[in-house]
């Protein structure tokens, strides 16, 4: 080595201090902004689309699905007869507020088509006829069971749509001093009726031995959606484990019939009130 060989250097250290300068500091909250806006964005698209905005009118046949869809999309009633598909219209549930609702038909070939439209339900309205359930009970409770599978089989990122069991035609029911209002009557007959048989459901289930015979065509199913409390306890509306379901009473009445009852004090001309109430409510 001569004394001639230049010197050697040593790298340089460049410090982060003298790279946080304010442009880039600027830059990068601008960057942040940025991924932030666009990840709130995404997630209030995933939002809106689990949380659904559509009303389902689901229930068996000759409940009076389809003169509630009339009565609530054009505020009166018109002849109906059987449904072989989904009607679908738009209805201003309030002044301000339009809603799209789904008749879907109640036949057991067919009414499992809600099934393609529960991603848009925000409320699921599941009507009875209350004048005939004490005869038809296993055979409703049967169709209300798909119901409550698919809303516990639902992706937790959906949120679940609010249930209301519609007990229609509650002006057809005998009443007395007792039985108190024919919507209270019509409330506490279907509630009652249901809850045993849905629990004849579940029993059977649990016991493996299916529920074959249990419904309107002998069906041997697997279906859950029954569960209560610890899972072992008496199917209760109430104690239900897939949510709150809410039991309300409503009318056949036509407008003619309203109109005459207004003159009889002790009918109720409620109507559609309560679902209505409800449904501004929810909706």
């Amino acid at each position: 080595m001569t004394g001639h060989e230049p010197p050697i250097r040593k790298p340089e250290v460049v410090s982060l201090g003298s790279m946080l300068t304010p442009q880039t500091l600027v830059v990068g909250s601008l960057l942040f902004a940025v991924v932030l806006v666009v990840l709130l964005i995404l997630v209030n698209r995933r939002k809106s689309r689990g949380q659904g905005t559509a009303l389902l009118l689901v229930g068996p046949s000759d409940s009076g699905k389809t003169a509630i869809f009339s009565r609530l999309v054009y505020g009166r009633t018109t002849p109906t007869h059987t449904s072989l598909q989904p009607n679908a219209s738009i209805a201003n549930i309030t002044p301000s507020k339009a809603v799209r609702i789904i008749d879907i038909p109640g036949h057991p070939r067919i009414r499992d088509q809600f099934t393609e439209y529960l991603s848009d339900a925000k409320v699921i309205a599941f009507v009875v006829d209350s004048n005939t359930i004490s005869r038809n009970g296993v055979a409703v409770a049967e169709h209300l069971h798909h119901i409550l599978h698919a809303i516990t089989s639902l992706p937790p990122s959906h949120a679940v749509p609010s249930l209301v069991v519609v007990c229609n035609k509650a002006d057809l029911l005998k009443t007395s001093a007792s039985s108190g209002s024919a919507t209270t009557l019509a409330v506490n007959r279907v509630k009652t009726i249901l809850e045993r048989e849905l629990e004849k459901r579940r029993l059977a289930q649990t016991g493996g031995v299916g529920v074959e015979g249990l419904g309107e065509e002998g069906e041997r199913s697997e279906l859950g959606g029954l569960e209560c409390g610890d899972g072992n306890s008496p199917f209760r509306f109430d104690e239900w484990d897939g949510g709150d379901v809410v039991f309300l009473g409503t009318s056949s009445r036509s407008e003619t019939s309203e109109k005459s009852a207004a003159l009889d004090e002790k009918r109720e001309a409620d109507g559609l009130s309560a679902l209505q109430d409800y449904l501004e409510e929810q909706m």
